[in-house]
């Protein structure tokens, strides 16, 4: 009965995470609507970031640390950038996400946030800076592997064949490194045309004609290339499935996970995705092979384990005790096994004491007085209700 029960818990769950998906979808789709958020932050604090979301787990950005910020020209030690209006809980943060304030909770994005430390924020909704803020222009990453010879790569972008430039001079925009080998760096959507170069420009690739869209490209050291539209590290990784034992009292579990250190995530808010009811008794998600780390978590993410590292690449089974109570294993554990002797423990117990009580009610029929035929058929109903209560104990245990 449990099971079944179980089972509807999912499909309904699933049901609704589907609603909010359409919901999201639509509201990306149709929000166009954007503010100029600004920003100070303390000289120490290099290449500015923003993490925004709204109150129901939509991210404004993929992966952490968020959008980095522009410098406004006009308003010297302030940064702006073009946040979604409905993404109003932001985290400002730099020096590679290695410093960040709390969360802020804003009445609406259209603001002005001086951060005088991690810990120290101001928030104003009054103009704190001269005219408007440069046009919003949506852009796209391109990323780079160059060989090792290559120092400090840059992206010169362009619009061909009107010769518009993305950069204001050669050699162009400084690409950031990563953990992962790639650098990258953003360009304008009217761009078409791109060049990696290293060395203070002097070695660099021909032109390359793209479309405007995230593009991975891999560069010899001679100055040949080789570009893709998706990431060849991660299309590489087969997809694993992720197996979950959770809390009785954890409902509607869900798997939150993402790939550390660069923050991208397998889903596109949290609480992540509902798992779904798998063989032997296990939760299971499948999930992409690249991801490295996972949050079980219940009661619409209410209650959740803390950050757990995996291998990636690898079909993992996680059982959750608590929080912090948890054990990893890449083969499948005897689960099954465990809960079938429990439940056949707990029918033993059940049926000893439906034998005990039929003893009972024998024994008080031998001893009955004149009246004691009355008494035993009272007798007999309390025995009654007790082993029916013993029933009821039994199925919500399941």
């Amino acid at each position: 009965m449990g099971k079944y029960l179980k089972r509807i818990g999912t499909f309904f769950t699933m049901l609704l995470m589907l609603t909010a998906l359409w919901s999201m979808t639509a509201m990306a789709a149709t929000d166009t609507d954007r503010n100029a958020f600004y920003v100070q932050v303390p000289a120490d604090w290099e290449s500015p970031c923003v993490w925004a979301w709204d109150s129901d787990g939509n991210n404004a950005f993929e992966a952490w640390p968020g959008e980095e910020m522009e410098a406004d020209p006009e308003n010297e030690g302030w940064y702006y950038i073009w946040l979604p209006s409905f993404a109003n809980h932001v985290i400002v943060n730099a020096n590679d996400g290695s410093v960040q304030t709390e969360e802020q909770i804003l009445d609406s994005n259209a603001a002005w946030m001086t951060v005088k430390a991690a810990d120290t924020v101001e928030v104003t909704y009054e103009k704190q800076t001269s005219g408007e803020a440069p046009a919003y222009t949506e852009k796209f990453t391109v990323h780079a592997k160059v060989d090792e010879s290559w120092e400090n790569p840059c992206l010169w972008a362009w619009s061909a064949p009107d010769g518009t430039n993305a950069f204001e001079a050669w050699p162009g925009k400084a690409m950031k490194a990563g953990e992962d080998g790639w650098y990258t760096a953003k360009a304008p959507v009217f761009v078409n045309s791109v060049i990696i170069n290293g060395n203070e420009g002097s070695v660099q690739t021909e032109d390359i004609s793209i479309d405007p869209a995230e593009v991975w490209i891999t560069v010899e050291a001679d100055g040949t290339y080789d570009f893709s539209y998706t990431d060849p590290d991660k299309a590489a990784v087969a997809d694993i499935t992720v197996h979950v034992s959770a809390p009785a009292d954890w409902e509607s579990p869900c798997l939150w996970a993402w790939s550390a250190p660069d923050g991208t995530n397998a889903f596109a808010s949290w609480p992540g995705e509902a798992l779904e009811e798998g063989e032997n008794g296990w939760l299971q998600k499948t999930v992409p092979g690249w991801i490295n780390s996972v949050i079980v978590n219940g009661n619409e993410g209410g209650v959740q384990t803390t950050d757990i590292s995996v291998e990636s690449g690898k079909d993992i089974w996680i059982i959750v005790n608590g929080s912090e109570d948890y054990t990893v294993s890449y083969e499948e554990p005897e689960l099954a096994a465990e809960e079938t002797e429990s439940d056949a423990a707990a029918e033993e117990a059940t049926e000893a004491e439906t034998a005990e009580e039929a003893e009972a009610v024998e024994e008080a029929k031998e001893k009955s007085s004149p009246a004691g035929p009355i008494a035993a058929v009272v007798i007999v109903a309390a025995a009654g209700a007790g082993i029916g209560i013993a029933a009821k104990k039994k199925k919500a245990g399941k």
